[in-house]
């Protein structure tokens, strides 16, 4: 596994204002969609490339797209929905998948109660949209999903990472694939809630707001 902290003072500044908790829903979903453009811009740059002939105002030339099979970006809902503009804006090309994936109160564990893949993801660039890498747990389910379709390649974009988190994915992955995390920062810790701290609250609530 390897792990990508986005240093940017643009990054920072965003990141501090979705910290806030006086910032209201609206603002919070723009920053959001903004830093995951940035964060995007990260995460691709080993995006599978191919040489394409064109022919410019001046001459002919070589140029290089994005790559067949085209990369599949899939977000985690319903929070990884508030970044899921951000990186199509990116990656126009790129085809859309989603997870569902929620916890078992009383189990803890991690149950997949929706799914739009194909069941086939060999030779695909797989990119996960999570906003918060807590306890990790939820991640690492959903590269498990991923690997059993074959997947090789998968990037996990993520607003914020707790240590423990990472330690989850790390051990769980191993050797298994490549797999990378990009995140905007890795804060302290969890809280006993599993909380990431400082964090930024329930990033899903703060995008969509508080569903009763």
């Amino acid at each position: 596994m390897r792990l990508h902290i986005a240093n940017h003072p643009l990054i920072d500044h965003k990141l501090t204002v979705l910290r806030d908790e006086r910032t209201p829903s609206p603002v919070f979903r723009q920053l959001a969609d903004e830093l995951v453009t940035l964060l995007t811009y990260e995460a691709t740059r080993d995006i599978a490339v191919e040489d394409f002939p064109i022919k410019t105002p001046v001459t002919e030339t070589i140029g290089k797209r994005i790559a067949e099979p085209r990369p599949i970006v899939i977000p985690i809902l319903r929070a990884g929905l508030g970044m899921l503009e951000g990186m199509t804006r990116m990656l126009p090309t790129a085809e859309v998948g989603f997870l569902g994936m929620k916890r078992d109160e009383n189990t803890l564990a991690i149950e997949t109660y929706a799914n739009r893949l194909p069941d086939d993801l060999s030779g695909r660039q797989c990119f996960i949209l999570d906003p918060m890498l807590a306890t990790g747990h939820t991640m690492v389910a959903a590269i498990d999903y991923l690997l059993e379709r074959g997947a090789k390649e998968v990037t996990c974009l993520c607003l914020l990472a707790a240590p423990e988190g990472l330690k989850t994915v790390e051990e769980f992955v191993g050797d298994r694939a490549d797999v990378n995390i990009v995140t905007a920062a890795v804060d302290e810790r969890l809280n006993e809630h599993s909380y990431i701290v400082p964090g930024l609250g329930d990033a899903g609530d703060r995008l969509y707001g508080i569903v009763d």
